[in-house]
């Protein structure tokens, strides 16, 4: 039996569609049919039924899939080991993180390589949450924790937040001045970001002028003059493009959390790194408390 197979019947079983599947493992729609019914021939089952708008499992599908995921997490198990079986010291370590903190990891990435020389970094910017099972990265830095009992997790700190506009822009801090002002903020799909519910809040229901969907975008807005946004401190104190309107928002603020897997958590380099993570966070304590402007 091909696992490559087993793979495409594992990713149809959650997807449900032919071109989720074809686009998430960069292969050709007829390629995944053709695969689905080799896996189908070796079995001698039929293990989907045909519906016009989506691929449901069979009562053979449903059985298949408890041995097939036992599989996968196995593979990945072996996979996640096999990173400190050669020299668990040097090597590799990704990092993912949604887009600002990744800018942040970026500007001190100098400083991480040559505390850590044997270890080379790959960066992620991602707001969707990568998958350590797979090693899709080795370490997260997100603001909320999974309740998953394979992960292992480190406080790193808090992060403020606060409205910035352009450096040129003369605005009150009052409610009914800030309401009345342009805002950018995230769309739709986006809203549990820190800041959007404060800022939704403030505009009593109405849409923000401009909507993203990342920070960077966010943040290149507010530079663009576009309107106010909120913002973590740490991102816009240190722009000289970028002015803080009124003081750190109190009622906005972030945990940041360092995720792990427990297979991963001793390997020396893996290891090193969280700690040097940790340390660097506590040195740029004040920043990230917004406590360096305003």
């Amino acid at each position: 039996m091909n696992w490559d197979d087993l793979n495409v019947f594992l990713t149809l079983a959650r997807a449900g569609k032919l071109t989720a599947v074809a686009k998430q493992l960069d292969v050709s729609h007829p390629t995944v049919a053709r695969r689905v019914k080799a896996l189908e021939d070796a079995i001698g089952a039929r293990l989907f039924d045909r519906l016009p708008d989506r691929y449901v499992l069979t009562e053979a599908g449903e059985g298949l899939l408890a041995d097939a995921e036992a599989m996968e997490r196995a593979a990945d198990s072996i996979h996640r080991r096999s990173a400190g079986m050669t020299d668990p010291a040097h090597g590799t370590v990704r990092i993912s993180a949604h887009e600002a903190m990744t800018g942040f990891l970026a500007v001190h990435l100098v400083r991480l390589r040559h505390d850590l020389q044997c270890v080379e970094f790959e960066l992620s910017a991602n707001h969707m949450l990568a998958n350590l099972s797979r090693r899709e990265a080795d370490l997260l830095i997100r603001e909320q924790v999974p309740d998953l009992a394979s992960l292992v997790t480190r406080k790193l700190g808090r992060a403020a937040f606060a409205i910035y506009g352009h450096v040129d822009m003369t605005v009150s801090h009052t409610r009914d001045k800030l309401r009345r002002m342009p805002w950018v903020g995230f769309d739709e799909d986006h809203t549990y970001m820190p800041g959007q519910s404060w800022m939704l809040e403030l505009l009593e229901g109405a849409k923000p002028a401009m909507r993203v969907n990342n920070w960077l975008v966010l943040h290149d807005a507010v530079r663009g003059g576009a309107g106010l946004a909120v913002l973590p401190c740490y991102l816009g104190d240190t722009d000289s493009a970028l002015r803080r309107i009124g003081p750190v928002l109190k009622e906005v603020s972030a945990d940041q959390w360092l995720l792990v897997h427990r297979d991963l958590r001793e390997l020396a380099r893996v290891r090193r790194v969280m700690d040097a993570l940790v340390a660097l966070f506590q040195q740029q304590k004040q920043l990230l408390e917004g406590k360096m402007g305003g």
